[in-house]
């Protein structure tokens, strides 16, 4: 057996683990049971091996994991509304119909694209313009392209950090951050080479090197990095300049978090401690029920057994 990097997304009262083969959704719905979806999936990088060089692959990947984790956090939803609908039409053969058709609406690849679009152009306008535009009116009382850039930066970290912390107390919002809690405990657990049972999976950390949280806040410091070398006080040039290099930000920072994922020394851990500290935000303790839930994800994607026996004979292929 290989050895793979396992990634996740928690979305509502549920799990999705994503493998090399494939990605599964795991939601407990309101009857207490567990709904497991495994989709077949080759990523575009498999497809076409040129987009498997650095920086590149790290731009294909950012893409791919927003497609996917909207289509399943969509997916999520739908489990739950259907549990509702159907438990309050009491078998009403219009009510099934009409949750089939938004099911199949829902499903659909242009609604997924036009609403991940919608998505990314508040995230670009939010976090990207919104500080570069506020930062400009300082060239009224500096000259200093290094200043204004940095305290761009800062308004930037600052904007997120704030957002992150006034969503982390809305109640389902704290429940999905206990799945995300569940799924980097699974991951941890697995990649220690401990079975992946309850009471194990409990004993590890919450935190983990490659999460999205992490992403995201290295996006932030690499873009104060990267702006330094743009040099305009002009509005319109400094805003298209940041959503131009979006792009190479991205693949940068996937480039950092999969070193630090494969390597443990004290470099990576100098430089991941600020994406771990910010998910004590994004990340809670979650309950036996979520880690189960979390598990079922996992067996969706790869058999565990065998991966855990590896971990602990070392017998990888290389």
């Amino acid at each position: 057996m290989k050895r793979v990097s396992i990634g996740g997304q928690a979305v509502l009262e549920g799990v999705m683990m994503k493998g090399p083969e494939a990605y599964a959704l795991s939601v407990r719905k309101p009857d207490k049971t567990i709904e497991v979806k495994v989709t077949e999936y080759t990523s575009f990088g498999d497809k076409h091996k040129a987009f498997t060089f650095p920086i590149l692959r790290g731009i294909v990947n950012f893409i791919e994991s927003l497609y996917i984790g909207m289509k399943t956090l969509m997916d999520s939803s739908e489990f739950l509304e259907e549990e509702e609908e159907g438990n309050a039409a009491n078998g009403n053969e219009a009510s099934a119909q009409s949750t089939e058709k938004k099911k199949e609406d829902s499903s659909n690849t242009g609604y997924l694209i036009g609403t991940l679009i919608v998505s990314l152009l508040i995230a670009v306008g939010v976090f990207m313009l919104l500080p570069a535009f506020l930062a400009n009116f300082l060239y009224k009382v500096t000259e200093s392209d290094l200043l204004v850039n940095l305290a761009e930066g800062v308004l930037r970290l600052a904007i997120f950090l704030g957002y992150v912390a006034v969503i982390s107390q809305m109640e389902d919002i704290k429940r999905t951050f206990m799945y995300h809690g569940a799924e980097h405990k699974t991951i941890n657990c697995m990649e220690a080479g401990d079975d992946l049972t309850v009471e194990n999976v409990k004993k590890h950390t919450r935190f983990h090197k490659r999460c999205g949280t992490s992403f995201v806040f290295i996006v932030m410091i690499i873009s104060i990095v990267v702006f330094m070398f743009v040099h305009t006080d002009v509005m319109w040039l400094r805003l298209i300049s940041r959503v131009l290099l979006i792009p190479v930000i991205a693949g940068i920072s996937y480039e950092f978090i999969r070193y630090a994922g494969k390597h443990e020394n004290a470099c990576s851990n100098v430089l991941s401690a600020p994406g771990l500290w910010v998910q004590r935000l994004t990340t809670k303790e979650p309950d036996d029920d979520m880690i189960e839930v979390a598990i079922k994800s996992v067996e969706g994607v790869v058999d565990w057994h065998e991966y855990v026996e590896c971990v602990r004979n070392n017998s990888f292929e290389v």
